[in-house]
């Protein structure tokens, strides 16, 4: 069996809300999803979704390969833009593809993708995450609501701008969710937004009205030494990692005791994904996916390694054009019994869709950081 060829697609998410972060928002609620569908010569395909970024550039390592060779194939990937680097944008890529590759080893296993991995249990425990920086207090409500009716029993707020409000804000969310237990587990995301002191001002003046699960992102990706000495002063577990690309980049933080939670970005791939669960597991720490909605290979990976912890939940919708095989139910992600990853392409449908939005990368979205994050001395209150 070889590896002949892709085809790229790419379709929208409508969150039909606005979603964003501390660093900007989509007010329109529409995004891009980039899809890869790599073929073979027996007429098995796979699908991938997350980037198209150097695909050109990475295709020759899995070209004419058996694409069962899936670690292998990814390790080759590695290697071929081991110049210029693989981290960053390039990432994305090779995620995409190994997601895509994955989902063919499962398909000619007949297995869905969680039991060729090793899962024993379909189900994957989650959290809702609302990417809710822009909902007013009825719309943040509503949607944690909604979530609570899908058994959701702890939530993450995105905020770190301003102390009274995301305290208010995170109480509206425990107030959703305790129909279901009567103490919800909170967390804030910041989207390295804050510089060190701020950090430990805010959480520890927040600490002092609620019992904050973990913090997010707090400080830039890199700052090892700051993460740990920020974990040493506050009682919530500091939790990172969704935009490490590379499982290089995570020793400093490992080694520096910098983080709590591990995370891992589902866009990253499932080999990236279990490679960080086992770093992870071997110094005794849980693991969490960050953004699962729509990438469901990095939920089966979640099922089959022993120290996953809870995955980020975002929506209960799926892209346009896409069925998956999975239940967002009873606080987490129920997955299916179709072999591969569960994901069916409808690509007469994408075919005919009409997408203007800017997406993720419009100039006032969460992906650009502002100029003068982490420079405030004070702002509507906040202890920063």
């Amino acid at each position: 069996m070889k590896i002949t060829g892709y085809r790229t697609l790419q379709t929208i998410h409508d969150w039909k809300r606005p979603v964003g972060d501390v660093n900007g928002h989509i007010a329109s609620g529409i995004t891009e999803v980039p899809l890869v569908i790599v073929d073979t010569d027996e007429g098995v395909s796979g699908v991938g979704m997350g980037s198209h970024q150097d695909l050109e550039r990475l295709f020759p390592a899995i070209e004419g390969e058996d694409p069962r060779a899936v670690t292998a194939l990814y390790d080759r990937m590695l290697s071929r833009v081991f110049k210029a680097s693989h981290a960053g944008a390039t990432f994305g890529g090779i995620g995409t593809f190994d997601m895509a590759l994955w989902d063919i080893k499962a398909k000619l296993a007949g297995e869905p993708l969680w039991r060729l991995l090793g899962g024993r249990d379909r189900f994957v425990a989650g959290y809702a995450s609302g990417l809710d920086i822009a909902l007013d207090e009825d719309a943040l409500a509503a949607f944690y609501t909604e979530m609570a009716g899908r058994g959701f029993a702890s939530g993450k707020l995105k905020g770190g701008r301003h102390l009274a409000t995301d305290i208010r804000r995170l109480e509206i969310i425990a107030d959703a969710l305790r129909v279901n237990t009567p103490q919800p587990s909170l967390m804030l995301d910041v989207n390295e937004s804050w510089n060190l002191k701020q950090a430990v001002r805010y959480v520890t003046k927040l600490e002092e009205s609620l019992d904050l699960a973990w913090i997010e992102e707090p400080l830039r990706r890199w700052d090892a030494e700051g993460h740990a000495r920020l974990s040493g002063c506050i009682r919530a577990a500091v939790a990172t990692g969704e935009n490490l690309t590379g499982l290089e980049q995570y020793r400093p933080l490992l080694n520096a005791g910098g983080v709590d939670i591990v995370q891992a970005a589902a866009t990253w791939g499932v080999t990236h994904f279990l490679r960080v669960a086992i770093a992870a597991h071997s110094r005794d720490l849980p693991v969490s996916p960050v953004g699962l909605t729509a990438n469901s290979s990095v939920a089966h990976a979640a099922a089959a390694v022993p120290n996953h912890l809870s995955a980020e939940v975002q929506d209960t919708g799926t892209p346009f054009g896409l069925t998956i095989d999975e239940e967002i139910a009873d606080g987490g992600i129920i997955l299916g019994d179709k072999p591969g990853a569960g994901v069916e392409v409808d690509e007469a449908a994408i075919a005919t869709l009409q997408h203007n939005e800017p997406g993720w990368r419009a100039a006032a979205g969460p992906h650009v950081r502002p100029t003068r994050a982490g420079l405030r001395l004070s702002s509507g209150g906040s202890v920063a």
